[in-house]
Parts: structure tokens; C-alpha cells; sequence
């Protein structure tokens, strides 16, 4: 490999670690639509998230992978984005109890499946999301 090829791969390398992993499935909230998909029979599963969150980043990572892993989840559960900066107060947030960013619920109907405060822990978040989906399977 000469120089230049690999300044320019070590450049890629650096740009694509800085630039954000976003799920292509996760919906970003707004007011409602939570409602919405459970008044539907969706299976829904939230993600309460700020952007300078290190926690929150790590879940997303897990959540990502796992979702790469097996299509199941994105075909069968409905993801959402709640941004703690814009929600942290919010009806939604108030409703459901919720103590800090970096939290992740599974919810069906009117029945919380699960949830995990500020857990990175890829065996931990898997069993949520196997939970939300049995759920939206039965």
C-alpha cells in the first residue's frame, strides 16, 4: 500500500468513527403518536435519549446491532426516539415515570413490557427487545 491510499483510508477511518450511527427504523417522537401505534396493537419500544448522552449512545449501538442481527424487531416493534431535551417533561415522560435520559421501555396496549434505566449491556437490552417481541407476536 502506497502513502497516499493509506492517508486517505486512515481519513476514512477517522470521518466515519465522528459521524453518528442512526437507526434508519427508530421514529422520532412526537406528541401522539405513541397513542397512536398502541391504540393500533403496535408493540411499541421507546428510547429516551439526548445527543450528548454517552449512555444513551452505548444503548443505541446494542440497539443497532441487535436490530442488524435480526429484522424481527424492526418488522414486528415500533421504535421511537424520545429526545430528553425536548420531552423531559412531556405528558409521555410524566405518564410513564421516567427518571432520566438513557432509558429504554418496551410498552403493549395499556401493559409496560419492561424497562432498563441507564443498562448497556447487550444481554440486557436483548432480552427487552425479545420480550417486546413476543409480545407482539402473541
Amino acid at each position: 500500500m502506497n502513502r497516499r491510499d493509506f492517508v486517505l483510508r486512515s481519513g476514512a477511518v477517522c470521518l466515519a468513527a465522528t459521524v453518528p450511527h442512526v437507526s434508519l427504523a427508530a421514529t422520532d417522537y412526537t406528541p401522539g403518536l405513541v397513542k397512536k401505534h398502541l391504540a393500533a396493537g403496535d408493540t411499541v419500544f421507546l428510547d429516551f435519549k439526548a445527543s450528548w448522552c454517552t449512555t444513551c449512545k452505548a444503548q443505541e449501538r446494542v440497539i443497532n446491532t441487535l436490530n442488524e442481527a435480526n429484522p424481527e424487531y424492526e418488522k414486528n416493534i415500533v421504535f421511537v426516539n424520545v429526545d430528553w431535551d425536548d420531552y423531559a417533561k412531556a405528558d409521555l415522560t410524566r405518564a410513564l415515570n421516567i427518571p432520566r435520559r438513557s432509558t429504554l421501555v418496551a410498552l403493549k396496549g395499556d401493559q409496560e413490557i419492561g424497562r432498563i434505566v441507564a443498562g448497556t449491556s447487550k444481554k440486557e437490552i436483548k432480552a427487552l427487545m425479545d420480550a417486546a417481541l413476543a409480545a407482539a407476536q402473541a
